[in-house]
């Protein structure tokens, strides 16, 4: 659910102001707050166990083909780049370490993957508004795992469009499947699906 109109462009007072209140809301309400391109977007749904289990799987999954150095982290904090007036937090990111170090958000081009579960309560943040915003972010790479279907999609090759920056292959699976992502190659088997 969007909360704020699309005022805050390209670094202006209004993003700034946007960011400090995602900030501020964030240790008070419930749910995921995010600034995107039509404003501040807020999950009002807290993360539940088939989500957060999901992350925790596909994390750990990926770690244990990656080389020493990076990492699929799944803590805080954001993805910021404010002359775009995006804030982002996605489920996964998979970064090397060095990047980690120092203060603030991370710089979303030192991502080399974004990966979200999607949300059972606002889906099109993830297979819509996320999708705009991460290749507009630089993030090469962008899985999508969606525990209503029991499937996803991978994301790659940022190309310019009229739109902006979008990625120009896709390369969906279903649960059961190995999937790569980026450089690693990881089981989809037993993932979690949300309960009808």
């Amino acid at each position: 659910m969007t909360i704020a109109p699309d005022s805050a462009r390209q670094g202006s007072p209004d993003y700034r102001a946007m960011s400090d209140a995602v900030d501020h809301l964030r240790d008070r309400l419930p749910g995921k707050f995010e600034i995107t391109k039509e404003g501040i977007v807020h999950d009002m749904m807290t993360p539940g166990r088939p989500h957060e289990y999901t992350a925790g799987l596909v994390s750990r999954r990926l770690e244990k083909t990656m080389a020493d150095g990076i990492w699929a982290f799944t803590g805080t904090p954001d993805v910021e780049d404010e002359p775009e007036g995006i804030k982002r937090h996605p489920d996964v990111m998979v970064i090397p370490e060095e990047d980690m170090e120092g203060e603030g958000a991370f710089d979303p081009r030192t991502l080399l993957a974004a990966i979200e579960i999607v949300s059972r309560s606002n889906p099109d943040n993830d297979w819509v508004s996320k999708m705009r915003d991460y290749p507009l972010l630089g993030i090469p790479v962008y899985a999508i795992f969606d525990p209503r279907t029991g499937s996803g999609a991978v994301l790659s090759e940022i190309h310019s469009t009229p739109d902006g920056p979008r990625y120009a292959t896709r390369k969906d699976f279903v649960y059961g499947e190995d999937v790569t992502i980026a450089d690693w190659t990881i089981s989809t088997e037993g993932l979690p699906r949300y309960a009808e």
